[in-house]
């Protein structure tokens, strides 16, 4: 496959430490190849399991030669960091030769390790991916992945040798030998149905032989059998003489002439058709992954997989050469690559039906925070234009089986989902952003009859939201509104207010395209574009005022209700004296106009005033912004970023008066509003300190201490992270109205420029050339009547 390298990150040496880069389909499991070319985080039962290493590996079998692992050197830290250090890492590969290791690249969702054998004249060429084609949601939800091993002879004779491929039964007992690989399995019985899952390996247009695995798996008896025949350097057949098969392992023999290449292709797929993973009241079904309607059995998943292999990579790959041939920064898609990656974790599930559902992210055995949460989400700007489909399903589970008849919305849907209970606080960004979602969805396809469904929906959630917040019609949100940081926010905030302000104005603009009375919507809309401009805005940044004394609340402040609460009469104290904790107050918030920048994604354009959004933006980045972070107290949770690292903190103080017990996380550093700040920072014309945001961010994942395909938030792989594919619209104006049938664009320093874009229907290239703008369609159909290019 063909790289463009000036946008490949190479890692090597330390920086290949922690890499563990994820296959596999959208809600379907996923393996993560490492950096030095093994395998670990092997979770294909509709949850996590990520244990650091996995018995699963390839070798090349010379004669006369010492047998070699398809893999670098083990990671040092491996050694006495995991949870079978102590006992000896008996369940690991460890011990066996490896190969040297030149370095690690990628370009999503492909991943490239190349070797080099310490003994023989051979380089070898590893590529790990999955399929991902833009607006192909289904060829892009296969439980899948693939590993394809290049020899290359650099001599002047012939190598004979023996490549083989070796894999633990992660299903737990049977197994069957297929013609190109083998089966491991295990049936469901009537009382666990969810125990029914299939593995399969096997060699692209390859006859093999296949060795299934013996011993009691006492006293290394399994691991001396597979080495007795590893040290054969022959093909080995043998076939099942236990009820219990511990695993198997394919050989096949090779030749490499002088100077040429070989490549053995590795194919996996896997089938789990069931689970007992459900979120909520007990009497409904389990979860059913969408691949089970699809596909019936193994054989199907892997006979697909066989058939359309060289037209999904093709597809796949004309994807990622767009990407990377776009002509913009290389940060910029060096933090996009690697985080689309959280595609292909459990984070992201696709139930029975083809609907999306998520969780935050991921614990090491279970998700974290389930049911698509709104207000996380919201961040989120890659599902809208990679597949559309899937985030309008998310529109679709919010506004039906979320949302009641009175419009109150629980943020967090069930799993499968059904209608939801509604026994807590609505989340007021998380409400109000489905609004102006609601609004870029119907931009990106175009499709009106899907927005007139919604919209009585929709308005009775704005409706909703007025009620409950603002019921005085003041253009702010007065009363307690809970939001992403898991608590009440107690009077107006820049924040909430400016995603209320970002819904009235979206209420107003689709009001008047259906051509109902829109004269509610925008009064409110000015009012509140308004009081965030007059007394939210201290002249340097958007803050919160406090409120809490109405007489409404009072009941919240009793003696006796307060000392139940909160226990202790210390914050008891605390609350009688700054009121409710976990405020903001005059702090300098980088989310603290979050609702503007999602307006900006949405296609809503400017909701407040734009020389003090640039104010704002502008103090975050002189008081948030640390290029090191060896003095930022941070006794929440630091790991994010802490010590040498820099990056850009949640929340500062800098007019003094920070709270005694502020908003949890104020004091963390998240990659998902980091890139939020970035992003909106280049729409606003500073290019130079959004880019330095972005650069910051991915110092921290360069490989030594952390995944650079994994930036964790509350959980691996947070979907908080995809906003980062709002740098493509902040740096290029890229944005399709698929209503219009036009193309934005914005001038940039350069005045050409390409990049990759994406819609509905269809995907290309688009740019300016020679000062004239044009578009290139390379798969779909995009009807572009217009294109706009702004200032």
């Amino acid at each position: 496959m063909r790289i463009f390298k000036k946008s490949c990150t190479s890692y090597s040496g330390k920086n290949l430490d922690y890499i563990a880069f994820p296959m596999g389909g959208i809600g379907a499991g996923m393996i993560c190849i490492e950096g030095n070319g093994s395998f670990s985080h092997i979770s294909l039962k509709h949850k996590p399991d990520f244990k650091k290493y996995a018995f699963m590996f390839a070798t090349f079998a010379v004669k006369g030669k010492i047998p070699r692992v398809l893999e670098g050197p083990v990671p040092e830290w491996k050694i006495f960091s995991t949870s079978e250090t102590g006992r000896g890492l008996w369940v690991t590969n460890f011990g066996l030769p490896r190969c040297q290791i030149k370095n690690f690249t990628f370009q999503f969702p492909f991943a490239f390790i190349k070797l080099i054998h310490p003994d023989l004249p051979l380089k070898i060429d590893i590529c790990g991916w999955s399929p991902f084609i833009p607006g192909d949601p289904d060829n892009s939800s296969l439980p899948v992945a693939a590993i394809e091993y290049t020899f290359k002879n650099t001599s002047s004779k012939s190598i004979k040798g023996v490549f083989s491929f070796h894999s633990k039964n992660f299903m737990a007992a049977k197994a069957m030998a297929l013609e190109n690989g083998f089966v491991l399995f295990q049936e469901k019985t009537e009382s666990e149905p969810h125990k029914e899952s299939h593995f399969t390996v096997q060699i692209l247009n390859e006859k093999v032989t296949t060795s299934f695995w013996c011993g009691r798996g006492i006293f290394f008896d399994t691991h001396s059998i597979i080495l007795k025949d590893i040290l054969a350097t022959k093909t080995i057949e043998n076939k099942i003489d236990q009820d219990t098969v511990p695993g198997a392992s394919i050989f096949k023999e090779i030749v490499l002439e002088p100077h040429k290449s070989k490549t053995m292709t590795v194919l996996i797929s896997w089938y789990v058709p069931y689970s007992d993973l459900k979120i909520g009241d007990s009497d409904s079904d389990f979860y059913q992954p969408w691949y089970a309607e699809k596909f019936k059995s193994i054989k199907e998943v892997s006979d697909y997989w066989q058939k359309n292999y060289e037209d999904l990579k093709e597809k796949t790959a004309l994807f990622t050469r767009s990407f990377y041939a776009s002509s913009i920064p290389h940060e910029i898609k060096d933090a996009i690559g690697s985080n689309l990656s959280i595609f292909k974790s459990p984070t992201m599930m696709r139930q029975k039906d083809g609907r999306l559902w998520c969780w935050e992210g991921c614990l090491d055995d279970t998700g974290c925070c389930p049911g698509s949460c709104t207000h996380v989400w919201n961040y989120c700007q890659a599902i809208a234009h990679l597949f559309p489909s899937l985030e309008r399903s998310l529109r679709e589970t919010e506004f039906n089986e979320n949302q009641d008849e009175n419009g109150h919305q629980n943020f967090r849907a069930l799993l499968p989902i059904r209608p939801n209970t509604h026994d807590f606080h609505a989340a007021a960004d998380g409400q109000l952003g489905g609004i102006m979602k609601i609004y870029r969805e119907w931009r990106i396809s175009g499709d009106t009859q899907w927005l007139k469904k919604l919209w009585p929906k929709v308005k009775k959630s704005l409706e909703y939201c007025i009620k409950t917040w603002d019921p005085e019609h003041n253009g702010y949100l007065k009363f307690p509104h809970h939001n992403t940081y898991d608590i009440e926010f107690w009077g107006p905030d820049g924040m909430c207010c400016s995603f209320y302000c970002g819904a009235l104005k979206a209420a107003m603009l689709i009001a008047e395209q259906l051509n109902e009375d829109s004269s509610f919507y925008r009064e409110l809309y000015l009012k509140s574009k308004k009081y965030l401009e007059e007394v939210l805005f201290n002249g340097e940044y958007f803050e919160q005022k406090i409120m809490w004394k109405y007489p409404e609340m009072q009941k919240e402040f009793e003696e006796e209700k307060l000392k139940e609460k909160y226990k202790s009469a210390r914050i008891v104290e605390l609350v009688k004296k700054e009121g409710p904790p976990y405020q903001y107050g005059n702090g300098c918030l980088a989310d603290g106009v979050l609702g503007a920048w999602i307006a900006e994604m949405c296609g809503l354009g400017e909701i407040i005033d734009k020389n003090k959004i640039k104010k704002h933006l502008l103090s975050v980045y002189k008081y948030n912004f640390k290029k090191d972070l060896s003095n930022h107290i941070n006794l929440q949770r630091p790991s994010y970023a802490m010590g040498k690292d820099g990056g850009l903190i949640l929340c500062t103080w800098p007019k003094g008066n920070r709270p005694t017990m502020p908003f949890p996380y104020c004091d963390e550093v998240w990659t998902g509003f980091e890139y939020q700040v970035a992003s909106h920072l280049i729409i606003n014309g500073f290019l130079k300190e959004g880019l330095e945001i972005v650069k910051t961010a991915r110092k921290r994942h360069d490989g030594t201490k952390r995944n650079p395909f994994d930036e964790y938030e509350c959980g691996h792989w947070y979907g908080r992270a995809l906003s980062c594919w709002g740098l493509i619209q902040a740096f290029t104006g890229l944005r399709y109205d698929a209503v219009t049938k036009t193309l934005y664009l914005k001038k940039g320093k350069k005045k050409d420029f390409s990049v990759f874009f994406s819609t509905e229907k269809g995907w290309g290239i688009a740019g300016i050339k020679k000062g004239k703008p044009f578009i290139r369609v390379l798969q779909g159909n995009v009807p572009v009547e217009k294109i706009e290019i702004l200032d």
